[in-house]
């Protein structure tokens, strides 16, 4: 873990193989632990705390990919700076000192929960500031951050598709091992999440589930997680565009008290090598994309 001092690793990066294997994009949104300090100077919780909301390690987990024929995508800075995962101006106007525009989606669900775009709390309900921010704070970080990582992940997943005819982005996340409720029942190690059947063709979906069965993990489809802005957002499987969400419990691969990788780490990255390894064998040209059938 860093934070942003002396020589600063750009805000993402993408990585693209020496030779493509696969249309196979591999995306890690929320592994970034980069921390502005501007930003630690303004939130009232310490560094450990703000650490709870990231996806620990998920970009490590990926990274070996890129040699294995596979592009893949990380970010950089925390989701708790600037969440990727969300609509461009998905913004809570309680956070603010001014007036939002017009165009902010002030009223979705996640903005309730303090999960927009610019997060008002951490993973397990936190505040995160002391203080309002300005209206002008968030449209920079909207600017400077958000939209040059969406730029970049369309340009390569338009290039891929361009190249083979269809594309897949899974999109890599981890999840807490025990939920905010009581009532949820115990995590499986994988969720699998493609927004209940619309964000990717089944065989996707099933060739996960069968990998990941087969390595010995405990698989689960959209619950407590069915993928978010970016899965909605690219997934388009009629257009022969797909997008899953893959959601990995913590506790499998790291210690989630201290923030360190676990015994098994490595073990779980060979097994997201040998998934990369069985989705690469999917039978691409049945992916789309599809005309209507003529009424």
């Amino acid at each position: 873990m860093t934070k942003l001092d002396g020589e600063q690793p750009p805000p993402f990066e993408v990585l693209e193989p020496a030779e493509w294997r696969a249309p196979i994009i591999f995306n890690s949104p929320h592994s970034g632990s980069v921390y502005p300090y501007d930003f630690l100077s303004a939130s009232r919780i310490d560094l450990l705390t703000l650490r709870r909301s990231e996806d620990s390690f998920m970009d490590e987990l990926i990274t070996d990919l890129s040699g294995r024929g596979f592009p893949t995508v990380r970010v950089n800075f925390p989701r708790s700076y600037v969440d990727v995962n969300r609509e461009p101006y998905e913004l809570d106007p309680r956070m603010f000192s001014g007036r939002l525009p017009s165009f902010a989606n002030t009223r979705s669900m996640r903005v309730a929960g303090g999960l927009g775009t610019i997060p008002r709390v951490v993973g397990d309900g936190q505040e995160i500031y002391r203080e309002r921010l300005s209206v002008d704070d968030a449209l920079s970080r909207i600017e400077a951050l958000y939209k040059p990582y969406h730029r970049a992940l369309r340009r390569l997943i338009n290039k891929v598709h361009q190249a083979f005819g269809t594309v897949v982005v899974v999109d890599c996340h981890s999840m807490p091992s025990i939920g905010v409720s009581r009532d949820e029942p115990r995590r499986p190690d994988v969720v699998i999440g493609d927004r209940y059947g619309t964000s990717c063709a089944p065989l996707l979906p099933d060739t996960v589930e069968n990998t990941m069965s087969r390595l010995g993990y405990s698989v689960g489809r959209n619950k407590p997680y069915a993928g978010g802005f970016i899965t909605e957002h690219y997934g388009n499987p009629a257009a022969g565009l797909h997008a899953i969400q893959l959601e990995l419990n913590r506790a499998i691969y790291m210690d989630e008290r201290r923030r360190e990788k676990g015994p098994r780490f490595a073990q779980v990255a060979a097994d997201f090598a040998a998934l990369a390894d069985a989705l690469a064998t999917v039978p691409f040209g049945d992916l789309g994309p599809f005309q209507a059938a003529a009424e």
